[in-house]
């Protein structure tokens, strides 16, 4: 097996209080998510809906699993019934879906709502205009299953650090003008989810809250 445990280890220790790991756990066995759980690890993320329904039937029930891929709104009502948190909401469509299916199920979901700040066109999420636009309307204030905890992106897929800090530092400057404007008594609106494998030290000087991390923890995916 992969030395997921020296691994994991490795990166708690370099997290500073405050930041949370978020496991990235896709594409890889049920024995390395294990292997992370005994080690106290409990925050694991999927993005395909039937793998991550297979894991949460055969792993233990107090994993904390989210959401980390791009969530088609057909999708949502497969994993409304024990998802933790969805960290890409892209639009008020997906936003009103989670709300919908998770109020079946008498819960309430918690949501991060995706930026696309990179300059790849590959990648998903909000403008910071129409993340402006959304909250400026009164759809979401009527949504009584989800709770809007913060914000997620992805840096550009670059060598260019200085690109990466400006972009994780555009993301927190739109966090603060956003819980300023919108959640400023709301402390459940507070986390920053940005940082990955390759960026998360440049994430950790960038206000990230939460860090989401696979390959090194895990491994090369296995497919």
């Amino acid at each position: 097996m992969y030395n997921v445990k020296d691994n994991l280890k490795e990166v708690l220790e370099s997290l500073p209080g405050g930041v949370r790991l978020v496991a990235i756990s896709k594409y890889h066995p049920k024995e390395y998510i294990m292997a992370a759980y005994e080690e106290g690890q409990r925050i694991f993320g999927e993005s395909h809906e039937q793998e991550l329904r297979q894991k949460v039937e055969e792993l233990p029930k107090d994993i904390e699993w989210h959401f980390i891929g791009h969530l088609q709104t057909n999708k949502v009502k497969y994993i409304a019934p024990y998802i933790d948190m969805v960290e890409a909401v892209d639009s008020l469509k997906l936003l009103k879906e989670i709300d919908k299916q998770a109020a079946k199920h008498e819960r309430v979901i918690r949501v991060l709502f995706e930026l696309h700040i990179a300059e790849e066109s590959t990648k998903y999420g909000l403008t910071l205009e129409s993340c402006r636009e959304l909250l400026a309307g009164d759809e979401w204030r009527q949504l009584k299953h989800v709770q809007i905890c913060g914000l997620m992106m992805m840096a550009s897929f670059t060598d260019d650090k200085e690109q990466i800090a400006s972009e994780f530092q555009t993301a927190q400057d739109f966090f603060d003008e956003v819980k300023t404007t919108y959640f400023a008594d709301d402390e459940a609106f507070c986390e920053r989810s940005w940082g990955m494998s390759d960026d998360y030290s440049i994430a950790l000087r960038h206000g990230t809250t939460m860090v989401r991390i696979g390959t090194r923890i895990f491994g090369p995916r296995v497919y």
